[in-house]
């Protein structure tokens, strides 16, 4: 008797739990029980997008309207003060993309004339961000270059006659493995890691 009793209830609990499931797969969308629902379904606004209402800006808006008297980047002019006192403009060569090498190569020149003072800051801004992969002489030989294969010789035959532009259209943007650096370094300091980098093409 206690037997058929046994099988009857664990029957009886199969059922309820078989019941339970097909109706928990009724609606396809829902996820079911939840968790601390508020981590599930938090309220997310998208900068770019005004896709729900926002009760926390002004207009309801998901992005905030740029401070009076910003000037867009493409538009946006630097200058230079040179050691003889000269000022040397658009340093930052915004209108630049990553597509733009050709061009770069081309036309691009070095808006900082060549002086050891600037090939030296060169040299000092080369060790602290290239030269892990580069080596100390570009030879592509630094530390990280022993994992990290494929870095090349700046002295080799195909890149010693690379010109300054396109050096520094790599630096902003990466090549092939080389990663961007345009956040890493300023315009002003990419150019004068171009003349010491210039410098590592002679192979001295």
């Amino acid at each position: 008797m206690n037997i058929l009793k046994n099988k009857l209830s664990i029957s009886l609990v199969g059922c309820v739990l078989l019941g339970l499931a097909l109706v928990s797969c009724s609606d396809t969308e829902s996820t079911g029980w939840e968790y601390a629902p508020n981590m599930y379904n938090s309220p997310a606004y998208e900068a770019q997008t005004q896709y729900r209402s926002n009760d926390i800006n002004p207009h309801g808006m998901n992005m905030r309207e740029p401070v009076e008297g910003t000037v867009a980047r493409t538009n946006y002019q630097t200058s230079f003060l040179q050691d003889d006192g000269t000022v040397l403009d658009d340093l930052m060569m915004y209108n630049m993309t990553a597509d733009s090498l050709a061009w770069a190569s081309s036309n691009l020149v070095n808006p900082i004339p060549w002086s050891e003072n600037a090939e030296d800051e060169g040299k000092v801004l080369y060790e602290r961000n290239c030269m892990h992969c580069h080596g100390s002489k570009g030879a592509g030989d630094g530390n990280v270059a022993e994992k990290y294969k494929g870095v090349p010789n700046y002295a080799s035959d195909a890149l010693s006659s690379v010109s300054g532009g396109h050096i520094y259209h790599v630096i902003t943007f990466g090549k092939g493995r080389m990663w961007p650096h345009a956040s890493q370094v300023t315009p002003e300091e990419r150019w004068k890691i171009v003349h010491y980098v210039q410098r590592l093409q002679l192979g001295i």
